[in-house]
């Protein structure tokens, strides 16, 4: 039983041409729609694709699915109302926060909202190449690590899997990459020896069939001095028992780290009659598509983790009130974690209009940094990030 202690502007331009703009009920979706989402072979595109082709047989509803190397490049389409979500990672708590890709001049903290996540039986974790000897995370020690440009998501998790092994950056040789899919093709390639991702990810299943091989270092719930240094960096973690994944199985389950992945999220202002008829659409035809991708089980509607880091979408809500699933508590959750968006918008308001215009880059996100520090523990929040 699983445990819970728990390119972009291309495709901007693409997906202009395919949103269509007719009316649209509380029950309906328009003939096409469209997400952004990681790159071809990543566990976010495969189970887009097998709830795609759900939709296309039940519905007769186009998706189209929209790949972005990074974050940025995931996050700019929805922004600018050129698709309607983004079926991606925790970048969702990085857009909300303002920090690390959204930390620029012309980001800063964004109003991200919750459709439905995805909390499946495959964890989180670096995967490593098994011909040069690691077994614990402790061995990356020296080895070659995976940083991927403008990936913050993916380059925060591997920081904080080393963290909780006493490993930095420093501690490694970075090999940078472009993309998620190019730094596993690293690691078949021999250009690299570890990088962090889904288990249940196409690309990991590859170099599980590799001759270099997978192994995927654990982080038992029992060392408690390793779990101190994850939270501390990722409170967004939580301890699970994989079982499905490239070299995982119920015979052989993974004891590690797990956060809601795939995420299906859209900005506030996304009309709440559509993200209604998302959320329906995903909850109805769960059964069609649960076994359709590694990991999309996981989108169970009994598997909403409905009091994470991330605000849930108005729209979302209806549908799980009429489930009966919502409850005052969640709702107070939900709304202490708009009002702290709402504390961060301010911040950031007040923050561009008092920094100077000659600021380098640097300084400029050194700042905001302890502008949004203070202004987070003036209102009782923890700043998480200082």
């Amino acid at each position: 039983m699983k445990r819970y202690s728990k390119t972009a502007f291309a495709a901007a331009a693409l997906a202009a041409t395919i949103l269509g703009t007719a009316s649209l009920s509380a029950q309906e979706l328009p003939k096409t729609i469209a997400w952004s989402s990681y790159g071809v072979g990543g566990a976010s595109y495969n189970q887009a694709v097998a709830i795609g082709k759900a939709m296309k047989e039940e519905l007769g509803v186009n998706l189209r699915i929209l790949p972005g190397k990074n974050d940025i490049a995931r996050t700019i389409p929805a922004r600018a109302g050129k698709v309607h979500a983004i079926a991606g990672g925790v970048a969702s708590y990085f857009a909300q926060e303002g920090v690390f890709d959204f930390s620029g001049s012309d980001w800063g903290p964004q109003p991200i909202r919750i459709v439905m996540t995805s909390i499946g039986d495959t964890n989180l974790g670096l995967g490593v190449a098994n011909d040069i000897g690691v077994k614990t995370l402790a061995d990356l020690k020296g080895k070659r690590v995976a940083r991927i440009k403008a990936a913050a998501a993916l380059n925060y998790n591997t920081e904080a899997l080393l963290a909780s092994a006493g490993l930095t950056w420093d501690d490694v040789e970075v090999v940078e990459f472009s993309g998620f899919g190019d730094s596993w093709d690293g690691i078949i390639s021999d250009k690299v020896d570890a990088a962090f991702a889904l288990m249940a990810t196409g690309r990991a299943y590859q170099l599980e069939a590799s001759p270099r091989g997978l192994i995927w270092p654990e982080v038992p719930e029992s060392d408690t001095k390793a779990w101190a240094a994850l939270k501390a960096k990722a409170p967004y973690f939580v301890y699970s028992v994989g079982t499905e994944g490239a070299g995982v199985s119920p015979e052989k389950p993974h004891h590690g780290a797990l956060y809601p992945m795939p995420q299906l999220m859209v900005y506030a202002n996304q009309d709440n009659d559509l993200v209604y008829a998302m959320t329906k659409a995903m909850v109805d035809l769960y059964p069609s598509y649960k076994d359709g991708a590694p990991g999309a089980s996981g989108w169970a509607l009994e598997r909403q983790n409905f009091k994470w880091a991330v605000p849930y979408h108005d729209g979302a809500i209806r549908l799980f009130k009429e489930k009966g699933l919502w409850t005052d508590e969640m709702q107070a959750h939900n709304d202490g974690l708009i009002k702290r968006q709402d504390v961060l918008a301010t911040a950031w308001t007040d923050f561009k209009a008092s920094a100077g215009a000659d600021l380098s880059v640097e300084a400029f996100e050194k700042a905001w940094l302890e502008a949004r520090a203070a202004a987070l523990t003036e209102a009782g929040m923890e700043p998480v990030f200082k």
